[in-house]
């Protein structure tokens, strides 16, 4: 495989078979990606947003509603099954699995990315459920679901309490 014209010796031209489009999407860049799109949405919504330095806290930024501040976890999902998404709504701990705990997190906000829908989740609501079915979509057949009162409620981050 010849250099691409203007390339750095040892670099791969951005032709060549690592490229975004070719290259598998991962668990850990789709969350990448959704935390990016969550930085976006809440800045976008006026909310200040800060990462806090390092990755030993248990949430993923700070949100700044103007009135207190927020600890926000983020998750994302693709897997679809009947119309509604799952999401696990887990952290790791020694190797085993375990439910957010309000003393650690505010919130948790699911982003479901083919729907591009968001869920403003208080941890407190979530309690110990370790997986949520998430309907982002209003075409999905009309039936009570639990978490559709958080679907786009980004207004519960402007409360004070």
């Amino acid at each position: 495989m010849g250099k691409a014209k203007g390339s750095s010796p040892g670099r791969v031209a951005a032709s060549g078979p690592k490229t975004a489009r070719r290259r598998a999407t991962t668990c850990k860049r789709q969350g990448e990606l959704s935390e990016l799109a969550f930085v976006h949405k809440a800045a976008s919504l006026g909310f200040g947003v800060a990462r806090p330095y390092g990755d030993n806290e248990r949430y993923d930024f700070i949100v700044d509603s103007g009135q207190r501040l927020w600890r926000v976890q983020v998750k994302s999902t693709t897997y679809s099954q009947e119309g509604c998404y799952r999401l696990r709504a887990i952290r790791h701990l020694c190797g085993r699995e375990v439910p957010y705990r309000p003393s650690e997190v505010d919130f948790l906000v699911a982003h479901v990315i083919p729907e591009e829908g968001w869920f403003v989740l208080p941890i407190r609501a979530i309690g110990n459920r370790t997986l949520l079915t998430l309907s982002p979509s209003a075409s999905v057949p009309s039936r009570p679901r639990l978490w559709d009162a958080y679907r786009e409620a980004w207004h519960l981050l402007r409360e004070t309490e």
